[in-house]
């Protein structure tokens, strides 16, 4: 990369106070949910938030927010980002898509290539945090966004109570720290469902994986986020849950999450 487009990207990303990975080890924990949602939690406690969707082959956060459609639109000062709820600003790759239906077809570079050019190009202005939704595992989008934000926060982790998702989740943890990411916390996600009838809890898929993960892998276990059906429905209607269900036990662990990381980020001013 040249240097003038690393600087161009510093200048872009210099009025944003904290930068954060979200990552996973394997696909299917919910991770976009949890950075949504995490987003609007972060937005909920008055801090101004952005969304880099980064996961080229499955952006799933405009669908998660109700932008689907929407697109990027640019100006003197770059692209702008899609305003979406409470006040976020989101970048997606499908808002320069034909349609929903249209696939993503590039290979390392290519992807690369994006990135740099999106660093490089929006407008964030000033916010407080911005969190980069990764694709799972430790690939090209991952080590592209490791090397071309150089002060990034830190790396949320994301699993579900699964020891099959603890083996490959702990790769990701070793991931941030080879390239020297600090490592958050370790979130939980479908740790639990509680009979709506009866009020037992049923741990559906496993439990503690991922304080065990925080255990081994010495990090932080930032909170355990319960099933609720209603997730599904919110994400198929473009509604984040925190704010549709703000009394749900489920929005009450990611408005938690969002305390615990803004703690860690803020308390050490």
């Amino acid at each position: 990369m040249r240097a003038q487009e690393f600087e161009r990207i510093k200048a872009r990303l210099s009025k944003i106070r904290y930068k954060i990975a979200v990552m996973s080890g394997k696909g299917g924990v919910g991770k976009s949910f949890v950075t949504a949602n995490l987003a609007v939690a972060l937005a909920m406690k008055k801090r101004s938030v952005g969304i880099l969707d980064a996961d080229f082959h499955g952006p799933s956060v405009p669908k998660l927010l109700g932008l689907q459609g929407r697109r990027l639109l640019s100006g003197p000062p770059g692209v702008f980002p899609v305003l979406g709820p409470a006040g976020i600003k989101v970048v997606s790759i499908d808002f320069m898509l034909p349609d929903e239906n249209t696939p993503v077809i590039w290979r390392g570079p290519l992807k690369a290539g994006a990135l740099r050019e999106l660093l490089s190009m929006v407008a964030w202005g000033e916010m407080d945090y911005l969190l980069v939704d990764l694709p799972p595992g430790t690939g090209d989008e991952p080590l592209s966004v490791a090397q071309l934000i150089k002060d990034l926060s830190g790396a949320i982790i994301v699993t579900i109570p699964s020891d099959l998702s603890r083996v490959v989740v702990k790769k990701a943890v070793a991931f941030a720290k080879q390239l020297n990411i600090r490592v958050l916390g370790i979130v939980e996600n479908m740790s639990y469902f509680v009979c709506p009838k009866c009020g037992t809890k049923y741990r559906i898929f496993g439990e503690g994986a991922g304080r065990r993960i925080a255990d081994e892998m010495n990090v932080d276990f930032l909170g355990e986020i319960p099933l609720d059906p209603r997730i599904a429905e919110c994400s198929d209607k473009g509604e984040p849950f925190v704010l549709r269900y703000p009394d749900s036990e489920a929005a009450k662990a990611v408005m938690a999450i969002a305390g615990a990381v803004i703690a860690r980020l803020e308390g050490e001013r």
